[in-house]
Parts: C-alpha cells; structure tokens; sequence
C-alpha cells in the first residue's frame, strides 16, 4: 500500500502541471465534500499554472466614416457652432486690422514734403581767379580747378556759387565777355562741361553787374537792353548753368524783369534739372516782390558786415537774433557773412550747416589745400619743420577742418531731422565752471533743436571764451541722455547725457537726443 501511494506521488510529479489532491488522514492535498470518500481513488487533480489569455486581435487602422465623424464631433449642431465661431474670429481680426490701420492714419506724423535740388544742396563759394593764383604753378589755368571737382563732391558739396567771372563793367552785350583773371568762354564752357559730370550744379554770381544798362528818368530801362540780357541767360544756360545769383540792390531784383528771366529760366528747365535764381541779401531788410515764387533762394548773413572783429558778444547777439526770427517767406540760405576771429570759425559752420535752409561755405583754404598736402610736402623744399612741430600742426588742423566738414554734410544728407525737420529755438540758463568773475559779460549758450518725428538734434553753442555747464532744469521736456554727432574739436564720442555736459570755450556740439531704452 506505501508503495503504491508513493508510485503515485512520482506520477503527480512527473505530470506536468499537476499535483495530488490525497483523501487520506495524511490533509495533504486532501479535498473533501459532502459525498466524496478520502480514498485514493476518489483524488483528484488540478493544474498548477493559469494558462495566459490569448491576445486580442490587432484592430487595423483605418478612417472614420461621416456618419463616426458627426457622431464623435457631438451631431451635426456643431457644425454650425463652429462655423459660426470661425466667422466672428474673422471678423474680429478684420476689426483689430481696421482699427489698427485707422489710428496710424489718424495720429499725428510728419508729413514729407519734397523738396527741390537747391534744398537739399551744400552750396560752395569760390572764386576762380584766386584759386587758380594759388595752384597756377602745379596746374595752370583753370583746370586747377576741374580737377578739384571731384574732391569737392565727395565733401558733400552740391553746388558751386562761381564769383568773378564778368568783369564788373559787363554790359548787356558783353556780359559773355569773362575777366581778364578767369580765362576765355571756352576755358568756363569746359568747367560747366565737367561740373555737370562731377554731379555738381553751378550757379553764376552775376550780382552787382550792370545787366541791364542805365535807366531813364522814369527809372525805365531800355528794352534793347532787357533782351541783349535775357540773351546773355540764354547763351549760359545752354552751357549748362544751374542759375544766377543777383543783389537785393540791383536792377533785375524787379517783378517785372524777374517775370521776364523765370519764363526764359522756364525753357530749360526740367523735373530734375530745375534753373533757379539766387537772391543776396545785402540790406537789413529784404523787401520780397509781390510774387515770392520768382525767387527761389535768398541767400542771408549770420553776422553784419564790419571793418572790424567782431566780438564774441556781438556774434552771440546776431546769432541769437537770427535764431528767435521767424522768415519763412522764402528759402533761406544761410552763410557767415560778417568778420569773426579764426575762434569761431568752425562753430559758425556747424551752425549754418544745422539750420533750416541751405548753408552756402565761403571758399575755405583749409578745406581746399587737404588733398595737395602730401604733394606739398614732398616737392616743397622752401617749407621747413621747426622744432615746434608747426607743420605737423598745420596738417592736423586742415585734417580736422576737412572732418567737421564732411560728418556736417554726411549728416545734413541723411537724417531727415537736420534736412527738412521742425526749428525750435531753446533759450535757457547756464551755469559756469569758471571761479572768474568775467562770467557776466560772457556770452551765454545758445542752443536750438531740429526735430523729425521721434527724433531729436541738439545743437549746442558756447560763443563765450569760458567753461559752461549745462543746468540740468534747463529743458525738462527733452531726453537726458544722447549719443555725439559731431563737434568743433571732433574729440567728442560715444552717449552723454546732457546734466554732466560741459562746453569748452567756443565750442559747438550735435548731440542725437534718444530716450531710455531706444535706440532710435
């Protein structure tokens, strides 16, 4: 019996997945119930791992009909929903669109207004006679001059105001007829020829010459006279002359008679090539013809004319005077006009070059001699270098005009502010730096701003010989802070800000004003 409960325990074993289930008094394994007997026959097994269920069928991708789609989008209701929701975003981004298009129409802006090429020229006083004085040696005649064209374009000059070429005595016959100094026609028709292919406009100074002859006792001139002088325009603007300048006291300075030359000025002119005429002001005040159209540019002094030096009050009084009126009858053009000591030579330029109107530069040395220095100083053997460097000084000094020269142009052209923006005139109080007690008669700072837009240019004028600073409750209105332009010393640059500025004596400064945290 032992043995056969043992064969069978040996079989369980051996049976995969079964173990004995005995009835016996042993209780292993032992199952019982009502009914059953604990015997060995009765044993019973039961398998000892649960089999693992079959995995569910791979259910193969595939797109949902339209009967599924409206089913999971919540029925055909929300069809409209969404299309009525996809309609008023339209509509609103439409109105945001319409909204935002209608205030930048409405909000104020500068308004560009364009402007002719004598506006946005640089025009540029000389006298060819003289120059060729000086350069007769090296070159001869007046092609010292055609060669200096190019050097004067690539200064940011425009223009060219050509005086002396009519002998003062030209009359209307003979106003074809050049000075002794200046050379034949055909030396001047070869200058228009290679101003016009340099890009430079030239006007001819005809002011003071007697073009239309001696006038009767009415105060009448002769009308052969008025036509041999509207020949004599017709023969120069063939050549290729920009226009004419003349004096607020001379004869043609008439309605009549400039009636007469804007219809011949008319003929050949065109969009782009526009004859114009240039008015000098040479009296106090300039009494406009009726017709203001007929002039064009009236060319203006900073300073009055003197025999003498004027002082640095004298010259802050005139400046300050010009800077408080208000001419807008006709385009100024702004030049130095009066004597003012070498001092304040170079803020004088900075200041007709800044304000509203068209600066005419007298004819500079300095600026005209900067490209012959290294010639001058190679094949010159009469100049010698002291021991005090004055050479070397000289070289620095007509460097350093030749750089305030081009940064004022370069910047008159490209910023918008200093070409065609808003003149305000910003007096103020200054405090000095200076323990003299010459403060009082020192002239005070001048200063103005031209404005475009959102943007600011500052110009500072210290005419006076002392230190000025700048009180910082001056114009609470304006920006504190800026980046320099341009100065008198050209030594100037990098930010600043305007409550630790301090002037040197004579010194001008352009100063871009910009607000915390732009970078306009």
């Amino acid at each position: 019996m032992e043995q056969t409960d043992r064969e069978a325990d040996v079989e369980a074993v051996n049976t995969p997945g079964r173990m004995p289930l005995n009835a016996g008094d042993t209780g292993y394994g032992s199952v019982s119930g009502p009914g059953l007997a604990a015997t060995v026959g009765n044993s019973e097994t039961a398998p000892l791992l649960i089999p693992e269920p079959e995995p569910e069928p791979v259910r193969q991708w595939q797109p949902m009909s339209k009967q599924e789609l409206e089913l999971t989008a919540g029925g055909p209701g929300w069809r409209k929903v969404r299309c009525y929701l996809v309609v008023l975003f339209w509509l609103a981004w439409v109105a945001m669109l319409a909204t935002s298009v209608a205030i930048i129409v409405m909000s104020p802006r500068p308004v560009v207004t364009p402007l002719k090429w004598w506006q946005k020229s640089v025009f540029y006083r000389l006298q060819p006679d003289l120059l060729m004085e000086e350069q007769s040696k090296r070159s001869g005649g007046i092609d010292a001059l055609c060669e200096q064209l190019p050097y004067f374009r690539s200064l940011g000059i425009g223009a060219l105001i050509l005086q002396g070429l009519f002998a003062k005595d030209a009359s209307p016959l003979n106003i074809t007829v050049t000075g002794e100094r200046s050379g034949s026609v055909p030396q001047i028709q070869h200058l228009l020829a290679e101003s016009n292919k340099a890009g430079l406009k030239v006007v001819l100074d005809i002011c003071e010459l007697d073009l239309l002859g001696p006038q009767n006792v009415a105060g009448h001139t002769d009308k052969s006279s008025n036509f041999s002088a509207t020949h004599a325009l017709r023969f120069w603007l063939e050549q290729g002359a920009a226009g004419f300048m003349i004096c607020d006291t001379d004869a043609a300075y008439s309605e009549k008679i400039l009636l007469e030359w804007r219809g011949v000025l008319e003929q050949f002119s065109s969009q782009e090539e526009e004859r114009i005429v240039v008015v000098k002001q040479t009296r106090d005040v300039l009494h406009p013809p009726n017709n203001v159209t007929l002039v064009d540019v009236v060319m203006r002094s900073i300073l009055p004319s003197a025999h003498h030096l004027l002082s640095a009050t004298e010259v802050a009084n005139a400046i300050e005077t010009h800077l408080q009126a208000r001419e807008e009858d006709m385009w100024p053009s702004w030049t130095v006009g009066g004597k003012a000591s070498q001092d304040l030579k170079k803020l004088l330029l900075v200041l007709i070059m800044t304000l509203p109107g068209s600066p005419t530069v007298q004819y500079d040395e300095a600026v005209n001699q900067t490209q012959n220095v290294s010639l001058k100083v190679g094949s010159s053997h009469v100049e010698t270098k002291d021991s005090s460097g004055s050479h070397t000084d000289k070289e620095k000094t007509k460097r350093s005009a030749v750089a305030l020269f081009t940064s004022l142009s370069h910047s008159r052209a490209r910023e918008e502010a200093l070409l065609y923006g808003s003149f305000t005139f910003l007096p103020f109080n200054s405090s000095t730096n200076s323990s003299s007690n010459s403060t009082l008669s020192s002239p005070p700072i001048l200063a103005f701003l031209r404005s475009w837009g959102c943007v600011h240019f500052l110009i500072l004028l210290n005419v006076g010989p002392e230190h000025h600073a700048l009180d910082p409750a001056w114009a609470p209105s304006l920006p504190v802070a800026g980046v320099f332009v341009t100065s008198t010393g050209m030594d100037r640059l990098g930010t600043t800000t305007l409550d630790a500025l301090e002037l040197r004596p004579h010194e001008a400064i352009v100063i871009k004003l910009f607000e915390a945290g732009s970078y306009s």
